[in-house]
């Protein structure tokens, strides 16, 4: 059964990165501007580190993934919501002058299964305050229904009461990037922060053409890299025969592949075309690889633990407890070196800002 569903999935691709159809060009202005090499490879560490379950090593940045170009990163808030198997953290990165908001993707164990559902995923919520704008209800709720949201906006703040308005940087990997433009969005309309930066890996598409025109006009930095026939990035399916109620996905996409032949290889980024859906990048490609959806820039993105959703924490850092209802968040007062507290919150479900 399982071959049977992949090469139906196969099949809906190739009908997806077909050109028979009109295809909904969305206008955005693209430059070399736009795209940073090096800030790419900043931001795809700290999508990676999110994923680290010892929460102790996490917290103090002092883990195996939190090292090399995001040394000196001052964690502020980390947070896990246990029930609906989410992590998220915030954070300053002086060398950046920014705040961080770094999201974790599906866990590595369940992927297959995650990948396989997401192909028969419809949009099936409207987006609130934005007439036709249609998006994926669970990537939604992911972010505005659970522990994470009134968790992130509280640490921006205080982030942004000690260190002034600074700018913004959200990042996180497949789901991870989902849930992260979600916060993005959420920032800007909500919050009124006119310097959000959006940097997603491997992310898939969360709303329809609609949505994604009123995005973008809210968050124009906005940055997709995908990795060469990496399969999230082809989900849910774009149907080129129904533009208008098919899955869209947001500009401006960096497709990084390789070229060459033989030893002589190299890879290349392509800054893709405003619409979101440049034929010649990403969707020039079938888009089957799972191992391509899981190493970027050379850097591991996924679980460093085959457990689900595995949380592992040093008793010294605290005190705390969870249940079935319960969160884990780790905070600390930016304007101290050692003060370290968790905490458990079990009404933050139910909580909004």
């Amino acid at each position: 059964m399982g071959r049977l569903l992949r090469l139906v999935v196969l099949i809906l691709i190739s009908l997806s990165v077909g050109s028979g159809g009109r295809e909904i060009k969305l206008k955005h202005e693209v430059n070399s501007h736009s795209y940073n090499h090096t800030l790419a490879k900043i931001l795809v560490e700290y999508a990676s580190a999110v994923y680290i379950s010892d929460l102790t090593e996490l917290f103090t940045w002092t883990c195996s993934r939190c090292n090399d170009l995001t040394k000196g990163f001052e964690m502020i808030e980390l947070v896990v919501d246990v029930q609906s198997c989410l992590q998220a953290f915030v954070g300053v990165a002086h060398d950046l002058n920014s705040i961080i908001i770094a999201f974790r993707g599906t866990q590595e164990h369940s992927i297959r299964n995650w990948i396989e559902d997401l192909f028969w995923k419809q949009l099936d919520l409207n987006y609130p305050g934005m007439p036709d704008a249609m998006v994926h209800h669970g990537f939604y709720f992911a972010y505005h229904n659970t522990t994470l949201r009134p968790v992130i906006l509280s640490a921006v703040q205080n982030a942004r009461e000690l260190y002034g308005n600074i700018d913004v940087i959200i990042t996180g990997h497949s789901m991870g990037g989902a849930l992260a433009s979600f916060c993005a969005l959420d920032l800007s309309v909500n919050y009124g922060m006119q310097e959000v930066q959006l940097m997603t890996f491997g992310q898939p598409r969360v709303g329809n053409a609609a949505f994604v025109s009123y995005f973008i006009k809210h968050v124009p930095r906005t940055v997709r890299v995908t990795n060469e026939n990496d399969i999230v990035p082809h989900l849910p399916p774009y149907y080129t025969y129904f533009p208008r109620k098919t899955y869209h996905h947001f500009p401006i996409e960096v497709w990084l592949h390789d070229t060459g032949e033989g030893n002589q290889t190299y890879v290349v980024e392509n800054i893709c075309d405003g619409s979101g859906e440049d034929p010649a990048c990403s969707r020039s490609v079938r888009g089957n690889s799972i191992s391509d959806h899981l190493k970027y820039y050379g850097i591991e993105l996924g679980s460093d633990s085959s457990g689900s959703c595995k949380i592992v924490m040093d008793n010294n850092i605290g005190q705390y407890h969870t249940d079935l209802g319960g969160s884990i968040i780790l905070s600390r007062d930016p304007t101290t070196s050692s003060f370290l507290k968790s905490k458990l919150s079990t009404d933050a479900l139910s909580s909004s800002v």
